[in-house]
């Protein structure tokens, strides 16, 4: 071949290759690097969060109720969140309660209270009985006392009138009083005898019968004097009504 028609050959050659070179120039791919993987750009990787820090602040997490889910840094649970209400205890002390029954008051009756007659100067004629209660519960001394001097069947009446306004309670130490009209005091009254022995009978919330034991307070030793006029005052509360009837 001519030394012409080489150069014609390497000057054609030049001119396709500068023609393909400006057609991939302008349709936009460029050179693609061959160190990044094919669909990643540059950006991908910068657009997520970190994971959380192993050292964050637990106390500072809330659970659906807004109180503290962590125990915060005193490990209690009672400090406040950051972002919720205050926190719950993790460990809750119960309150120790007396069972309900334990101070209920009990029906006064002979065996939980202490019981005297001492005749009475003022008025004639009247005998003052005094319950003392000796348990470790207040007691309810209902209704009226139901006496018996000796052998005597029949049981004296109340005094109606006497009846006070609320039940007698007396708490442990207290006392309750009644009053007994033995005799009458002009004489008027039949069946009279002298007895040497005095026993009282409690009655119960209903007042029909009575419960418990029985008392037996002392009489003087020269017997007690009584006849038919002889009837009792409810318990009371103090001994100045008592003693009014």
């Amino acid at each position: 071949m001519s030394r012409t028609s080489r150069t014609r050959l390497v000057a054609a050659a030049t001119t396709v290759l500068a023609a393909l070179s400006l057609t991939a120039c302008s349709d936009g791919t460029g050179t693609q690097d061959e160190g990044r993987a094919t669909g990643t750009s540059p950006s991908t990787a910068a657009s997520h969060s970190p994971a959380p820090s192993a050292a964050t602040d637990q106390s500072s997490l809330t659970d659906s109720t807004g109180s503290s889910a962590g125990t915060g840094s005193s490990g209690t649970g009672t400090g406040t969140g950051s972002t919720g209400g205050a926190a719950t205890s993790a460990k809750r002390t119960p309150v120790s309660k007396a069972p309900s029954s334990s101070g209920r008051p009990v029906t006064c009756e002979g065996s939980t209270v202490r019981t005297v007659a001492a005749p009475l100067t003022r008025p004639v004629n009247h005998m003052l009985l005094t319950v003392t209660n000796t348990g470790g519960k207040s007691c309810y001394l209902y209704g009226y006392p139901v006496v018996r001097f000796g052998e005597a069947q029949a049981v004296p009446p109340v005094i109606e009138a006497s009846q006070p306004q609320a039940v007698v309670t007396l708490a442990p130490g207290e006392s309750g009083y009644a009053s007994v009209n033995l005799a009458a005091t002009d004489g008027s009254s039949a069946n009279g005898y002298t007895a040497k022995t005095l026993t009282v009978y409690f009655q119960g919330r209903s007042g029909n019968g009575t419960v418990g034991r029985s008392a037996h307070p002392s009489l003087p030793a020269q017997g007690t004097y009584v006849d038919d006029a002889l009837k009792v005052t409810y318990w009371q509360q103090s001994m100045d009504d008592a003693v009014t009837w």
